[in-house]
């Protein structure tokens, strides 16, 4: 009887545990990020939908364990999407590759599969594959095509959902007229800012005034001389609260010529003026990307990596909505900020050097073989090259002492370049959304350079055969330490037998 009394308020405890956790529930999250937690910008979404919003996805059956994780996962994300939004976020998981006429429908939905290998029989398959989802509000849809990992899908689901819900996009600028990077070299920033902004560039040749319905402009790598009435522009537009990113080249490099000199389009004496200086030099770090030399050995030429300090990555972030979650930049023939301005404005460095820094005036000579610079060379430490200018009866400026780290220029470029500027532009349009998120999920775990110099050597030993060592003597002292406990309960035993 006492059995089965039991067992009933077992099953009773179960069943009441079930129905709580559909309303209220608890995850402890101990990611670095919280990877597994919604964003606040997430839940405020959420909470303002005003109608349905259903999500189709569209993930094929018997998937590889890795993606299989991927699509419990993005059930699990759905789940918690449903509860934040009372109800107004409704799902669904369709297996296309059960019918023909279902994986039709797919492909007229915008999504195409992938193939990937299937282990099946001692034999590597390649296998058709649906991974991605539809996400529809009244009559519109939003079309995420591949959902392969969980780093960003968060991100992915709240900005098709914002995009979809948003009834006027605020309008945001990338100022032209004087050799900036438009619309073409930006595209990937275009891209990201167009889901929750409405961008477009504008020349300020011909032009009076800067629209005040542009919450903020940018003005990326000009390369002409910028005519004092546009300045002056500038000044109406920020005294009228607007706001401003400023990317900007006061030195530049060209390896090919394997020269640095000096770049001037007015933009540092205005920035001065406001007592923000650009310095003219430029920025070397221990930490940097290598370039690529072509070396003759023998009948042979080879490529070989070289470090180039004049190609800085910066890790150093200030704990700030524009920064947070970066992990590095890396910015090509950078300027060190300075500020000298008075105690009415506020200056906040937002991304600075390494603790091996220093700088060189231009102009300079590559002479990339034999730059062999040793920790000595690096005299200075933690220069901001990025910073916020916040004066009274102005909107804010961001700058940047280097114009040419969000332009791919033909290339790859790296994610955070582009997160940088776009974080930055949705900051000074203050708007409440997805800041965070763009960032949310390791992308880099960089060395600290500490580690790295000649000092440090000793402590890098330590920590190799540390890792090594430690663990083992923990086994053995565990073993010791058990060993011992056996033998104490055996005389212990012995002893009450003798009795």
């Amino acid at each position: 009887m006492k059995t089965s009394t039991n067992i009933l308020l077992i099953i009773g405890i179960a069943v009441l545990a079930n129905l709580v956790s559909q309303e209220w529930f608890v995850r402890l999250d101990l990611t670095e990020d919280k990877q597994y937690t919604l964003s606040k910008a997430t839940r405020d979404i959420l909470r303002e939908l005003e109608d349905p919003v259903t999500v189709t996805a569209y993930f094929s059956g018997n998937l590889p364990p890795q993606y299989d994780r991927v699509r419990e996962d993005f059930r699990d994300l759905l789940v918690e999407y449903h509860t934040w939004s009372d109800g107004m976020v409704e799902f669904e998981f369709v297996d296309p590759n059960k019918d023909e006429q279902i994986e039709q429908e797919v492909l007229r939905e915008g999504l195409r599969p992938v193939l990937i290998n299937v282990r099946e029989k001692d034999e590597v398959q390649q296998k058709k594959a649906y991974m991605g989802a539809v996400v529809r509000y009244g009559e519109r849809k939003e079309v995420l095509p591949l959902i392969v990992s969980s780093e960003g899908m968060e991100y992915a689901l709240t900005t098709a959902i914002k995009k979809l819900t948003v009834k006027d996009k605020p309008a945001l600028a990338v100022l032209i007229g004087h050799g900036e990077a438009g619309q073409q070299e930006l595209r990937e920033v275009f891209d990201a800012l167009s889901v929750l902004f409405q961008v477009e560039t504008f020349d300020m040749n011909g032009q009076s005034e800067i629209p005040a319905r542009f919450r903020a402009v940018a003005l990326v790598r000009p390369t002409d001389t910028i005519p004092p009435e546009h300045f002056a522009m500038l000044d109406r537009y920020l005294a009228n609260g607007g706001q401003l990113f400023v990317a900007a080249n006061v030195v530049d490099g060209d390896l090919q010529q394997a020269m640095g000199t000096s770049v001037y389009t007015g933009v540092a004496d205005w920035l001065a003026g406001k007592g923000l200086t650009i310095e003219r030099k430029f920025l070397l770090d221990a930490s940097c990307a290598p370039v690529t030399v072509q070396q003759r050995q023998g009948f042979f030429t080879i490529a070989t990596q070289v470090p180039f300090p004049y190609l800085p990555i910066f890790t150093h972030f200030a704990d700030h909505p524009v920064t947070k979650g970066l992990e590095q930049v890396i910015m090509p023939f950078a300027s060190p900020l300075r500020f000298s301005g008075d105690s009415s404005a506020t200056f906040t460095p937002l991304v600075w050097s390494s603790e091996k820094a220093t700088t060189r005036t231009p102009p300079v000579f590559f002479d990339v073989m034999n730059l062999k610079m040793t920790d000595a060379d690096f005299d200075q430490s933690e220069l901001p090259v990025a910073a916020l200018l916040e004066r009274p009866g102005e909107g804010r400026i961001i700058v940047v002492g280097d114009g040419d780290f969000p332009i791919s220029q033909g290339r790859g470029l790296n994610p955070d370049n582009i997160n940088l500027l776009v974080n930055g532009m949705e900051f000074l349009a203050d708007d409440t959304g997805l800041i965070a998120l763009r960032t949310k999920g390791v992308m880099a775990r960089p060395i600290d350079q500490k580690w790295l110099g000649d000092e440090a050597e000793t402590k890098r030993t330590l920590i190799k055969y540390g890792n090594v060592l430690v663990p083992v003597l923990l086994i053995i002292l565990y073993g010791l330490v058990r060993a011992q406990r056996n033998r104490n309960k055996r005389m212990r035993l012995m002893q009450e037998q003798y009795a």
